[in-house]
């Protein structure tokens, strides 16, 4: 316990990073720098160990320098290594398989990891997507091939594995909000090693997977590549979405905090946006949450639809492939029509001053149909609406009226089926032509 302490202390305190360097000239030797909580320097890749010997260069002539090397016990339980010496360079012959070295400089360690490649080479013969063991979410592929993991060890014995970053190449489709719609890209997963069947991500569309690697054959130029045939996905995606047609009618209460719904008759559009593979598609309605009972149903990627009724309507979107077994439903709309309400002023002052109590309107909610009439103290209809939305600016035949009393009669129905029948007084006050002779026929 005492050394393997001393061993994590030495070589986590050192400042600088001391170099192997290796006789191997037919391949680059490939070095790597771990984590730093290995307690490792440096993981060498070498081609083939055979004949390859390794090289530390002490800080002077007569440094004391040791090499121990380990193997899955950890540095605790290394052994000590016979090396040639001229000068400050210090010389050991690797053996045949992976090993851990530690070498001590005047008390200080420096520890590696060195990968005999040739102990884990790769091959691929070929490859093919499994259609009984893929699903929606994930495409499986068998590999005639191997490419085994590669294992090292820290300097605690703790073993770990050394990333072959094998690639898996294919296409699919990728959301572009900017556009709103599926685009075409080509991704690429990686791989650590190879086993009888990987899996990635299923794809959104047609294609082939391409499966190269890894990446030491890569920097040796050697670089082996597979092609499965076309694979015709079955994996699906949807983007939906709900947008509320806007009304800018001051005197409307429209619903505070209510992203969808609010004051009837509310007319909202609904979009889907789908993958390649979708086959079957339905909007549907249903005052139930669970969708119990559908009330409404359309085969469109996109509907308007105006909602009149009081209450709450859910809405949402289900799709699925031809085969049925990859299936999507968007998330739940909730469209909430609030209780009617109908109000009306009883005077106003148009012409005094703009924009700000000139017109004669209701102030309404969830109104579905309306009729409103407005008449002298002669019985002359004035002016008439069948919008809520729309005031009286005190004008008959384009001539304002002389301030006074005059009367409305309303009739309106809201989206909660109460009906509305309105009559009472509207008075006219400081109008500035309130001079004008009045109006009698």
């Amino acid at each position: 316990m005492y050394r393997l302490l001393t061993i994590i202390l030495l070589a986590t305190s050192i400042g600088a990073h001391a170099e192997l360097i290796f006789n191997n000239s037919a391949h680059h030797t490939i070095d790597i720098r771990p984590e730093a909580s290995t307690g490792l320097e440096k993981i060498y890749v070498i081609y083939n160990n055979t004949g390859t010997t390794a090289t530390y260069t002490a800080s002077s002539a007569t440094a004391a320098v040791e090499w121990t090397r380990y193997s899955q016990m950890g540095g605790a339980y290394g052994e000590t290594v016979p090396f040639h010496r001229e000068g400050n360079r210090c010389t050991i012959t690797l053996g045949p398989d992976d090993m851990g070295y530690i070498v001590t400089e005047n008390g200080r360690s420096h520890c590696y990891w060195v990968v005999n490649y040739s102990n884990h080479t790769m091959d691929l013969h070929s490859a093919a997507v499994s259609t009984d063991e893929s699903d929606c979410a994930m495409t499986a592929i068998d590999i005639d091939g191997s490419a085994p993991r590669i294992t090292y060890y820290t300097i605690n014995g703790v073993p770990r594995e050394l990333s072959r970053d094998i690639t898996v190449n294919y296409n699919t489709l990728s959301w572009n909000e900017d556009s709103q719609s599926y685009t075409h890209i080509s991704t690429t997963e990686y791989i650590s090693s190879l086993v009888t069947t990987i899996r990635v991500p299923s794809p959104l569309c047609d294609t082939d997977f391409e499966i190269s690697g890894d990446r030491f054959l890569k920097d040796w130029s050697q670089e082996m590549s597979i092609t499965t045939p076309c694979y015709n996905t079955t994996a699906i995606d949807v983007h939906t979405k709900a947008e509320k047609e806007q009304r800018d009618n001051d005197n409307e209460i429209s619903g505070d905090g209510i992203q969808l719904g609010g004051s009837a008759p509310v007319e909202i559009t609904f979009s889907a946006v789908t993958s390649d593979a979708v086959a079957y598609k339905e909007w549907q309605m249903s005052a139930s949450p669970e969708f119990d009972i559908i009330d409404l149903r359309f085969n469109q990627d996109e509907i308007t639809h105006t909602f009149r009724d009081y209450g709450t309507t859910y809405v949402r979107f289900v799709s699925a492939n031809a085969a049925g077994d990859c299936d999507w439903t968007s998330e739940t709309y909730q469209v909430s029509i609030g209780e009617s309400k109908l109000e009306c002023p009883n005077a106003f002052s148009p012409g005094t001053s703009d924009g700000i109590n000139d017109e004669w309107r209701v102030s309404y909610r969830s109104i579905v149909t309306f009729e409103c009439h407005i008449f002298n103290q002669w019985g002359i209809e004035l002016f008439s609406t069948t919008n809520p939305s729309q005031g009286w600016d005190g004008r008959h035949g384009g001539r304002p009226v002389p301030a006074g009393v005059y009367y409305y009669v309303i009739k309106a129905r809201g989206a909660d089926g109460k009906n509305y029948s309105l009559a009472g007084d509207i008075n006219i006050i400081n109008f500035k032509q309130g001079t004008n002779r009045p109006i009698t026929e």
